[in-house]
């Protein structure tokens, strides 16, 4: 596999981790000691970390990308198996 195919094949797996780690964010400013600001929807994060995030969604792409590879490598993942031409 080329290095750039891996990058690609990477981003992906990075862009796609916000699904899984954006649900598990923030406690409800209504569960929170802290005022709702004027304005503010109840059902809102009381405190956006985006750096924690982004180190989540890292993670958890990189262990997904880990796992593809070592499937590719050892030959699970077969381009003409996926595209039905095997």
């Amino acid at each position: 596999m080329k290095w750039t195919s891996a990058l690609a094949i990477y981003l992906l797996f990075w862009a796609f981790s916000a699904f899984f780690v954006l649900p598990f964010h923030g406690r409800r400013a209504s569960d929170d000691a802290t005022p709702l600001v004027r304005g503010q929807e109840p059902g809102a994060p009381a405190s956006f970390r985006p750096g924690r995030i982004l180190l989540q969604m890292t993670i958890v792409a990189t262990v997904a990308f880990g796992l593809y590879y070592v499937a590719y490598v050892n030959g699970w993942v077969n381009p003409d198996v996926l595209t039905g031409r095997a």
